[in-house]
């Protein structure tokens, strides 16, 4: 399964990063476009994901080990590349120096979430429009997102 996830960079990468998440965010879940585009873009360190060479989804990780902006595209859902995705960002945070990370994952996302080992805190809340619940997850020096035994149940 071709799956790639490498750094990427909002200078060079800007235009494959805002076409997943248009798509995604803006399109289909219909999030207003002036609450997608912020002020840690330029910050931010982003990831892209590649299927056969091709930008299948995107993430960034922002200050205090904030994961944020986690799209795939709806036509490469089922490929294994979001785990793919929040693997490489949870090992980046890790050897980064992050002891811990978290994000803000909308409600049906949560069990998605908790499979990778990350848990609910807090109350459930309103983030464009779209339910969400935080979520935190302690990185070990094991594989960050690793205990995903039950991955295809």
């Amino acid at each position: 399964m071709s799956l790639f996830v490498r750094l990427a960079d909002w200078q060079t990468d800007r235009d494959a990063i805002r076409k997943v998440r248009q798509k995604v965010f803006v399109d289909e879940q219909q999030v207003p476009p002036e609450l997608e585009w912020d002020e840690l873009e330029e910050s931010a360190q982003h990831f892209l994901i590649y299927h056969h060479n091709k930008p299948i989804g995107t993430g960034r990780l922002t200050g205090g080990g904030k994961i944020g902006r986690m799209a795939i595209l709806k036509d490469a859902r089922g490929l294994g590349a979001g785990l793919e995705l929040l693997k490489r960002i949870c090992k980046f945070a890790r050897v980064s120096g992050q002891k811990n990370v978290y994000l803000n994952a909308q409600v049906q996302a949560v069990p998605f979430y908790e499979k990778a080992g990350f848990t609910v805190s807090g109350e459930e809340f309103m983030e464009a429009g779209i339910p969400h619940r935080r979520m935190d997850l302690t990185l070990s020096d094991k594989e960050p997102c690793e205990n995903t035994d039950d991955w295809n149940r």
